[in-house]
């Protein structure tokens, strides 16, 4: 590698790690002070950068908020992947899952559920906040092919997940599982 390849591709890695760090930061603000709390001032600011370098990477606060969407959303639907991909007890593993946001998940998940509300008002964060609800839609289809029961399993995480930021104590897995369970149920 030439000596221009290597301080082009050094850039790129540094540049690549600059826009993580702000999108971590603006997580950082929707978990403290809510998604309107969002601007590209407070996120500079908890970034530790210039507003300009914010405003050099996410143009408008949809850019960078869609960005921190699509964060949450790739960690989450790669959390349901791993448990569909270890086989056995997927239910079970949604369970944990959906428990984590009531422990070691519950600021991701707040973030999350922000961000997610957002979209409501935001049609260009809506594709990103639906995988959530696609992929344990996908989990739930592999147990069964009633499209109602798909659907009571994804409304039942979706609601569980609420209840669990609302809630602010410990989950209880097993209660999780018995209600995804139930929920599936008439699947069977």
């Amino acid at each position: 590698m030439g000596e221009a390849a290597a301080a082009t591709d050094g850039r790129r890695i540094r540049g690549e790690r600059r826009r993580a760090e702000i999108i971590e930061a603006t997580l950082r603000v929707v978990r403290r002070d809510g998604a309107s709390g969002v601007t590209h001032r407070t996120v500079a600011r908890e970034a530790g950068v210039t507003a300009s370098l914010t405003t050099y990477y996410f143009a408008t606060l949809d850019d960078l908020l869609v960005a921190a969407l699509a964060t949450v959303a790739d960690h989450y639907s790669g959390r349901v992947r791993a448990v569909i991909d270890a086989g056995g007890d997927t239910l079970r593993g949604l369970a944990e899952l959906i428990a984590e946001s009531a422990g070691t998940g519950r600021e991701r998940a707040l973030a999350e559920r922000e961000l997610s509300t957002l979209a409501a008002r935001r049609p260009a964060l809506r594709p990103l906040a639906l995988r959530w609800r696609e992929s344990v839609a996908e989990l739930a289809r592999a147990r069964t092919d009633d499209p109602a029961a798909v659907e009571a399993l994804v409304a039942a995480s979706d609601g569980l997940c609420a209840s669990l930021l609302l809630g602010g104590g410990e989950a209880d897995t097993d209660h999780v599982y018995a209600v995804l369970d139930h929920a599936l149920a008439g699947g069977r």
